[in-house]
């Protein structure tokens, strides 16, 4: 077992929980940071190689995003341990498992993330009554369908682009995980007239510097096939989009992609982070050095969570998109205006915004 006191703060964890149920083959963690300005909202992530570390730091990553969009929740995350893509009855049972394990958590509010959906939401919701990010058919607001962080991505590179020396329209953009995240990133600013060159998923990279049709790579990747299937263009590694030379690229998978060792493989201008911590500390630092714009996840990528605040608290999809463009843009305007006058980087910036909105709901508890 982790030791994870390690990484405990005046901000939390205030419980992390182990969850093992024999029956089921289930195997979780559960980690809930801060619930000062109200209970936590986080996403429940499925992979084979997920560990109680990655649920503190992604649950910290919430809180620090929720208090950044200035929403009424602190911050929680969940991992199971297996295969997301396992057969579907055997997923149904491990997710229902998972739900009456959690529902006496009550200060913790489970949302979609990588591996988990909107029907797995629905599983939960009818077995504990809460749940965010559900199917509209239930009154939910279909987060990834609408492409709710991908639009918030889009809202903070607009925010972005005084600090830039190149346009937006003809700007080349390349997507590390093409997924639900990075492909709705993708044709949000392919409306604002970029252009999409290369893009990966687990399976490959494909690389075009011509540009690729976004609409025509969303339909591939919706029919179940991988992005090295699409015809036109260099098929390369899975790893080969770190070095794709582009303006704007765009991290939406997994946690520490571009680390110390692999930093100075970049060639791009703007990072709009659609992952939760794709980036170590080091790295960010020496993309700063190298007058590379990082925009901070829990500022560019709150789109998702944003929304899942909207539906918990009976709004609609409208309301809820207007409200993502409006924040995130917000938002990471007035984070990167703090970083260059206080000469800062900008996740210095927004980790100070946000915990000052933390420590003030914090003083007025008990």
């Amino acid at each position: 077992m982790e030791n994870l006191f390690e990484f405990a703060d005046d901000l939390g964890p205030i419980k992390i929980v182990h969850v093992y149920d024999p029956k089921y083959g289930l195997k979780a963690v559960v980690a809930i940071d801060n619930v000062a300005r109200g209970p936590s909202i986080g996403g429940i992530r499925m992979a084979p190689d997920v560990s109680a570390e990655e649920a503190f730091r992604l649950a910290r990553a919430m809180t620090l995003k929720n208090s950044a969009a200035n929403l009424p929740h602190g911050g929680g995350k969940s991992v199971i341990f297996g295969d997301p893509k396992m057969a579907a009855t055997k997923k149904e049972d491990l997710i229902r498992a998972f739900a009456r394990a959690i529902r006496d958590l009550v200060e913790y509010i489970p949302g979609p993330d990588m591996g988990t959906d909107e029907r797995c939401m629905a599983w939960i919701k009818d077995e504990i009554g809460r749940a965010v990010g559900l199917p509209p058919e239930i009154g939910g607001i279909p987060l990834d369908e609408i492409g709710a962080t991908g639009l918030g991505l889009k809202a903070s590179v607009e925010a972005a682009m005084k600090y830039c020396d190149f346009q937006l329209k003809g700007a080349r953009v390349a997507v590390q995980g093409f997924g639900s995240v990075g492909k709705h990133a993708a044709r949000f600013l392919g409306e604002k007239g970029t252009i999409l060159v290369a893009a990966c998923d687990s399976h490959g990279t494909i690389h075009n510097p011509k540009g690729l049709d976004i609409g025509k790579l969303i339909a591939l990747k919706d029919s179940g096939k991988n992005v090295a299937d699409y015809p036109e263009g260099e098929k390369l590694s899975v790893d080969a989009i770190v070095d794709v030379e582009c303006e704007i690229w765009i991290p939406a998978a997994r946690p520490d992609v571009i680390r110390k060792d692999n930093v100075h493989r970049l060639k791009t201008k703007l990072v709009p982070q659609g992952a939760n911590i794709p980036f170590t500390p080091e790295a960010e630092r020496i993309l700063h050095e190298n007058k590379v714009l990082v925009l901070p996840d829990f500022i560019a990528n709150a789109g998702g969570v944003i929304c899942a605040s909207v539906e918990y608290h009976g709004g609609s999809q409208a309301p809820a998109l207007q409200t993502i463009q409006e924040k995130i843009f917000a938002n990471t305007e007035e984070v990167l205006a703090n970083a260059k006058s206080n000469g800062t980087l900008p996740r210095q910036a927004a980790v100070a915004l946000a915990e000052a909105r933390v420590k003030k709901a914090m003083a007025l508890h008990r």
